[in-house]
């Protein structure tokens, strides 16, 4: 894995981040070194899929990157299922589609597993029916603000009755010392697993006008408004969340 050094040098102008060719080489350093409770979310994901995925629906996941969370639910559903996998960025789209083959070609014939579709595609504007698994992980706060609401009713819709989202986030807090401590917090994190506070105060710019976190509370009226019968956030370490929301089975 290879160690993300991007902003360890200083940069005359730091522009906005993007899911590049740069970042795609060390993106599996930066999220782990980058978020609180990064493994326990995909630990998760990988326990929630064969809970909700049902046969013969698709599972998404939206804002892909690398993979990670498809490669975890692929081995966990029905083998009728099919997985789709989106992403806007041609570097992880390219990337993941390289990892898949790989692995189809390391596959033994008896392990069969679901299909995997890589789309390279604005998730706001994909398409998606007969859900029954859905992952946003730390997707929708790169979304304009005005676009996660029908996003998230668009999710609601397309999910079977049984169906959940999984939404994973980076939050903000109403409260100014709140907000101050649990900052400072996750930047004691990322001193903590070798940033120093260059590459902390660089990526911050990079970030500032990509990433638009909203509180839990946001995320949790979105989700009811959009459709879903019970939103349960489980997960918080520092300013970073995670939210399951489920649509209720159908009445007998």
């Amino acid at each position: 894995m290879k160690r993300d050094r991007i902003y360890s040098l200083p940069h005359e102008r730091v522009g906005s981040f993007a899911f590049d060719e740069q970042v795609v080489e060390v993106f599996p350093d930066m999220i782990a070194r980058s978020v609180p409770g990064y493994a326990s979310i995909l630990a998760m994901i990988q326990q929630l899929a064969p809970r909700f995925a049902q046969a013969k629906t698709n599972v998404y996941d939206l804002g892909c990157s690398l993979g990670a969370a498809t490669l975890l639910i692929q081995p966990r559903v029905p083998q009728d299922c099919v997985i789709h996998a989106v992403d806007n960025s041609p570097a992880m789209v390219a990337r993941l589609q390289a990892k898949l083959q790989a692995k189809l070609q390391d596959s033994e014939p008896q392990s069969a597993m679901a299909p995997v579709h890589v789309h390279q595609a604005d998730v706001c504007g994909f398409p998606m029916t007969n859900a029954s698994f859905v992952v946003l992980n730390w997707t929708l706060q790169f979304i304009p603000k005005d676009q996660r609401a029908s996003l998230l009713t668009a999710v609601a819709d397309a999910i079977v009755p049984g169906g959940a989202l999984l939404v994973s986030e980076k939050i903000c807090f109403d409260d100014a010392g709140q907000q101050s401590l649990l900052n400072d917090l996750h930047h004691d994190f990322k001193r903590a697993n070798g940033y120093s506070d260059l590459e902390i105060a660089q990526k911050r710019t990079a970030l500032e006008d990509r990433l638009i976190p909203e509180t839990m509370q946001t995320h949790v009226d979105r989700l009811y408004a959009a459709g879903f019968d019970c939103v349960a956030p489980w997960f918080q370490c520092f300013n970073f969340a995670s939210i399951l929301a489920v649509k209720a089975e159908s009445a007998a």
